[in-house]
């Protein structure tokens, strides 16, 4: 679903009377690719009529540095006005919620605008590798430019709930897709040994934005209204956005179409989401996104309900996104080091632990602030990794298109996790502990997710042993991808993963 993230030039080199190395299973398409730490890979397809070649492939070797911090810094903006000034909308709907004169709606409605305008920018992503084929990144990151600005500024004349449903809603949630996904699209290629690493600075400006407009937003609706607040967002995006999308190059310019035919042949296929390795990084998905969006967009409301002020709301609101940008970073790097995998499970799991020992707790001004910056340290593990994790998985050659359909999947909890909450709250008869109920499932919610994380590790080290050639037996080849690989000796194992 997602354009191709980097051209890997193929050099044919015929076998003869050897036999090629056997790849890590990868899906069901004719090209088998895995990528080593320096970005190189190996492909292995069948040629001619049933003779084998050997085939060597080799993306361009990413830079790890100059311009691709540049880069970096590109969709670091992109970030900041895309996810990050997106979370502005947990102090507007604290501020429509307290004063229903504004718009009239109800706190399932104004969690369902919050959430449209996350899953449509993963809904979308289809289009958006369509759109890139035909017209480039560059347009294609001004379109979405063009998109923002024009949902804030209509924003900003709503009198009703449906209009923020079309524009902050659907339209921002498409111009975030346009820009974003393209983005995080070609941002990857650029860097090898150095990937988590970027990548984790570059969605910390989710954290940085967050933090800068959450505040802005507060200080110009106390000052005006919130009308102003959606213009000065407008008019902000428009400049940072503008700036991004001429900064950010392309590291593949080749088109995909000049691709060898069995190359090209790796592109996703549905029924990978038979392997298990790919259904456990949809569900780590799936459910950690219902409790990061609760937490993104549910802080203020809280504060309201434990008799805290507005202003005092959107500090906390502010500390999760400090938390973010914080966070990200140092996640980043320590991934590289100590393995992705283990890296996003175990905070993932933390995440799970804090929603229980600090957010539940949390009834006065302090110790909410604790929660909210330490939790946000952790909580958008899903998105700062989920990138090197996948291509660490199923390899480059499928990355950018297996990261599309899981995009696809994640659209339900994405715009129903605040709309959930919003009910668990109003369902629950107890006004002292409104909140409790989406608490509780906001907790469970990273908890599963941690345990896909594990079995997930899992089976990547089984997959390594079973690369090397070691302690493979015929019957574990069978039933590798179901519970032969779920074993005391790879759940404890201390591979680095």
């Amino acid at each position: 679903m997602f354009p191709e993230m980097a051209s890997l030039e193929v050099t044919r080199n015929a076998v003869h009377g050897s036999r090629p190395p056997s790849p890590v299973p990868l899906g069901d398409s004719d090209v088998d690719v895995d990528v080593d730490a320096e970005g190189r890979a190996t492909a292995q397809s069948q040629w001619g009529d049933g003779a084998m070649a050997n085939v060597a492939t080799a993306e361009p070797v990413p830079p790890n540095g100059g311009y691709a911090w540049v880069c970096t810094f590109a969709v670091f903006l992109i970030n900041a006005h895309t996810w990050g000034m997106s979370k502005s909308w947990a102090v507007i709907m604290a501020q429509l919620s307290a004063h229903p004169e504004i718009i009239k709606a109800s706190h399932f409605e104004f969690g369902l605008v919050g959430g449209l305008s996350i899953s449509q920018a993963l809904f979308i992503s289809p289009v958006v590798t369509v759109v890139r084929k035909r017209i480039g990144a560059r347009w294609t990151l001004l379109l979405g430019t063009l998109l923002i600005f024009t949902s804030l500024l209509t924003a900003s004349f709503s009198s009703q709930i449906w209009h923020l449903v079309l524009s902050q809603g659907f339209c921002f949630g498409w111009g975030m897709g346009f820009t974003y996904v393209t983005a995080s699209a070609l941002l990857p290629p650029w860097f090898s040994s150095r990937r988590s690493l970027a990548v984790g600075l570059a969605t910390a400006g989710s954290g940085i934005g967050g933090l800068i407009y959450s505040i802005v937003t507060d200080r110009v609706i106390a000052a005006w209204d919130v009308g102003w607040a959606y213009r000065v967002l407008a008019f902000a995006a428009l400049f940072a956005n503008l700036v991004a999308s001429f900064l950010l190059r392309d590291l593949n310019t080749k088109p995909v179409s000049t691709a060898p035919r069995g190359l090209r042949s790796s592109s996703f296929n549905p029924g990978d989401f038979g392997r298990v390795e790919v259904l456990l990084i949809v569900v780590w998905g799936f459910a950690t996104e219902l409790g990061y969006i609760i937490l993104l967009y549910s802080l203020p409301i809280y504060a309201a309900s434990i008799g805290l002020s507005p202003a005092q709301g959107s500090i906390a609101n502010a500390l999760l996104n400090l938390g973010l940008a914080v966070g990200r970073p140092p996640l980043g790097y320590f991934s590289d080091t100590l393995g992705r995998i283990s890296m996003a499970g175990a905070t993932t799991f933390l995440c799970a632990v804090f929603c229980f020992a600090l957010w539940i707790p949390a009834q006065t001004f302090v110790p909410l602030l604790v929660f909210a910056l330490i939790s946000g340290m952790l909580c958008g593990t899903f998105w700062c990794t989920v990138t090197p994790v996948l291509a660490e998985v199923v390899g480059i050659g499928k990355f950018a298109n297996t990261f599309g359909v899981i995009c696809i999947g994640l659209v339900l909890p994405t715009t129903f996790a605040e709309p959930i909450a919003m009910r668990l709250v109003a369902g629950n008869t107890d006004s002292n502990r409104a909140f409790i109920h989406a608490q509780v499932f906001a907790g469970f919610m990273f908890f599963i997710g941690s345990v896909c994380l594990w079995l997930l590790r899992c089976w990547k080290i089984f997959t390594d042993v079973e690369k090397r050639g070691e302690s493979m037996t015929t019957l574990e080849r069978q039933h590798r991808y179901w519970v032969s690989w779920i074993t005391p000796q790879m759940l404890f194992s201390r591979q680095r993963v």
